[in-house]
């Protein structure tokens, strides 16, 4: 063989053992973790955006929020990179993108429901949440009595659509695939209401264009959701960070950032 065929040949071998050990490394960490990440070394989250101030994507084009900063101190403290992935709601609340691999926690201001925990296992609860009627400030609408006839705007696969239909009486509910679209249906008079998570809806206000008229007591929580099969060591570490974040008062400040400021 000729002298620079010997060193190429041996160049592509200590490449290929360089890659293999990497290769090696990576999966025996990921096996000892017992983490089962969808990817080596990163935290894949999957959320439905925009839903402000839990998720959105701020002015330099960022994924931020109080689910989105949460889950990058989460990942942090374990070690790991963090990615996100935006994805419908529906494929959220059923587990789909679960149960596809393609992320390994969910992070959307998810309720947790009897119905999901069917389908997920959920993190200790980080958030307790009230359902609330957006309406315009000069709205007659008081109550969900008193939509009788109106539209009240709902986002699809929610809690608040359940709630909405199960107690909005003779209104008409009207589903929307996503925030971003509901918001603008009730500025555009095209619906009459917005029955919705209570931080979400106090973020539209409009400088007091719009006001919450009643906020309802659901006793809903929400957590992070993974796959119900084999997340117990991910979901075991989730509890543990969000135990030391609440520890060490990161968690307030996060929560102070995004509520309270």
């Amino acid at each position: 063989m000729h002298h620079k065929a010997r060193k190429a040949v041996a160049a592509v071998l200590a490449v290929g053992a360089l890659s293999l050990a990497a290769c090696s490394s990576g999966s025996d960490s990921a096996e000892d973790s017992g983490l089962g990440l969808v990817n080596d070394g990163t935290l894949t989250v999957c959320s439905n955006v925009p839903f402000q101030p839990f998720e959105y994507v701020d002015d330099n084009g960022e994924y931020t929020g109080f689910d989105m900063d949460l889950t990058r101190e989460i990942a942090a403290g374990m070690d790991l990179d963090w990615e996100m992935q935006n994805v419908s709601f529906d494929g959220l609340q059923s587990g789909t993108v679960l149960a596809a691999g393609q992320c390994d926690v969910i992070a959307a201001a998810m309720s947790v429901t009897p119905e999901r925990e069917a389908k997920m296992t959920f993190s200790e609860p980080y958030y307790d949440s009230l359902q609330s009627l957006l309406v315009p400030a000069n709205s007659s609408v008081k109550s969900l009595e008193d939509l009788a006839g109106k539209k009240i705007g709902v986002q699809q696969g929610t809690t608040g659509e359940s709630y909405a239909r199960d107690n909005a009486g003779d209104a008409e509910v009207v589903s929307f695939q996503t925030d971003a679209e509901l918001f603008p249906a009730l500025q555009a008079g095209a619906i009459d209401a917005v029955l919705q998570d209570l931080p979400v809806n106090l973020d539209h206000t409009d400088g007091g264009a719009f006001t919450i008229s009643a906020t309802y007591e659901t006793d809903e929580v929400y957590g992070f959701a993974m796959k119900k099969d084999g997340s117990e060591e991910l979901a075991s570490a989730v509890n543990a960070q969000l135990t030391e974040l609440r520890n060490n008062g990161k968690y307030q400040e996060l929560y102070d950032k995004y509520f309270t400021e």
